[in-house]
């Protein structure tokens, strides 16, 4: 029986921040490579999400330093914030960084780039508008997009997501944040910064409320020390009103609350982008969120499908999807035997103090039996944090008492996430935190708080 032939070695779904790299490796061995994307190129971090949005947090934090000024005896007066001038400057950087890949893929002309949205008509076949390709590996890098609730008058309101929040052209009188994870407080406290009223709904019993409390409790001093307020135990029931003029009703412990805003944005999760792509039709098997289902690997349950970045329902972030290259790629391409299991994922929240995190809290190595050291100071101990006058924070670190390894870290401060990964190395690494009682720290720097952090490293109860 002769071999089947393929149009493609490897097609591509997606040029996110895992989708683009794979496809340039794959077609720089000399493979026939097809990369398939509806939209922009440089998927959610480039066109919606990292890069347009950090790019606004640091013009929130120089409008926040502006108005603080006094602090460090610097006197600044009639501090506005040109929005316009923020989203063009916004622009040109998204800009920059995509014109980075467009280059790169439309000069090189391999891998081809194929406009459309793709779909399933068989285990390897795709059909993209009015062309069906064949590739001999399939890579799904489709990724995910806002989550929306199904709550009562939502859809008759014109309510935002973080993609839209990043076009709106005037600073709203008061924004109205239903979510306190991570886009949400990132977009609170800009837009505070920017000058809006910020009040942010919260389900939970806390913002963050995968983290530890006292990291949360800190956090949340922080943002409403600069004037946002929180409700938490708020479940949003009904939603009404028009533009400049939204009601929000939520059930709380103490009864029903209806918040008044000139503007909504919702920002209650991710869902993957998977509905169109009918992955029945490959047998590619799919959880009841939409998710893909992997394995340690990233394959799937069809035959030489793999899935990489935010549709696999992984931590969604873009090291994240990159890493999914690497491991495919380390798999398939150099014999190497690479496996999501048990990877060290450190990662960051970009408020301001910035919450770097990496391993478990102290709660999830509680609940794993581990007996445990905690060491924790506040910022105010940490000279360089002193002289900046950015004293907001914590240092937080979770130790196996046993064997003094770290299993955990939490640093909200300035440059957290900076911060956190010095000590994600040394886990890496699997070297005892004591290592770092000795070390020798620049002075003066955020870092050499890690001398007072070890100091404090003590059996918990």
């Amino acid at each position: 029986m002769p071999a089947e032939k393929f149009q493609y070695d490897a097609i591509v779904i997606g040029s996110g921040q895992g989708g683009n790299p794979l496809a340039q490796a794959i077609a720089a061995r000399g493979e026939k490579v097809a990369l398939i994307e509806s939209d922009k190129l440089g998927g959610t971090c480039i066109n919606t999400g990292c890069t347009p949005t950090k790019t606004m947090v640091a013009s929130a934090q120089i409008a926040h330093y502006a108005r603080q000024g006094a602090r460090w005896g610097v006197h600044a007066s009639n501090v506005r914030v040109d929005l316009p001038a923020v989203l063009k400057r916004k622009d040109e950087v998204v800009t920059r960084f995509r014109s980075s890949w467009d280059n790169r893929v439309n000069n090189a002309g391999q891998p081809e780039l194929i406009r459309g949205r793709a779909r399933f008509t068989g285990p390897k076949q795709l059909e993209v508008g009015d062309r069906v390709v064949n590739g001999r590996r399939i890579f799904l890098d489709t990724g995910s997009a806002p989550r929306v609730p199904l709550l009562d008058g939502l859809e008759k309101v014109p309510f935002l997501t973080n993609v839209s929040m990043l076009e709106v052209r005037e600073i709203p009188e008061h924004l109205i944040v239903m979510g306190g994870g991570y886009i949400g407080l990132e977009f609170g406290q800009m837009f505070r910064r920017f000058g809006s009223e910020v009040t942010v709904l919260q389900s939970a019993e806390r913002i963050l409320p995968q983290e530890d409390e006292d990291v949360t409790s800190e956090l949340r001093k922080c943002l409403e020390g600069e004037g946002m307020r929180f409700h938490l135990r708020a479940n949003a029931t009904k939603v009404e009103g028009e533009a400049r003029d939204i009601r929000v009703t939520t059930e709380t412990q103490n009864g029903k609350e209806t918040v008044v805003g000139s503007h909504l944005l919702v920002a209650t999760g991710r869902t993957p982008q998977t509905a169109d792509l009918d992955l029945a039709s490959a047998g590619i098997k799919t959880n009841e969120k939409g998710y893909v289902v992997v394995n340690e690997r990233l394959e799937t349950s069809a035959p030489d499908v793999w899935a990489i970045g935010d549709v696999t329902g992984g931590p969604a972030f873009t090291h994240i999807s990159y890493n999914d290259y690497q491991i495919i790629y380390g798999n398939l391409y150099e014999g190497r035997h690479v496996s999501t299991e048990a990877r060290l994922v450190p990662y960051a929240v970009f408020t301001d103090p910035a919450l770097g995190r990496v391993g478990m809290t102290e709660i999830q190595a509680r609940r794993s039996g581990h007996k445990i050291k905690v060491g924790k100071i506040p910022m105010t101990y940490v000279a360089r944090a002193i002289e900046r006058d950015e004293t907001a924070g914590l240092m937080k670190l979770v130790v196996d008492a046993e064997t003094d390894l770290i299993l955990g870290a939490a640093m909200l401060s300035s440059e957290g996430g900076e911060l956190v990964q010095i000590l994600s190395t040394l886990m890496l690494a699997a070297k005892p935190y004591t290592l770092l009682k000795g070390a020798i720290y620049i002075h003066p720097t955020l870092a050499e708080g890690f001398f007072a952090l070890m100091d404090s490293v003590k059996e918990a109860n």
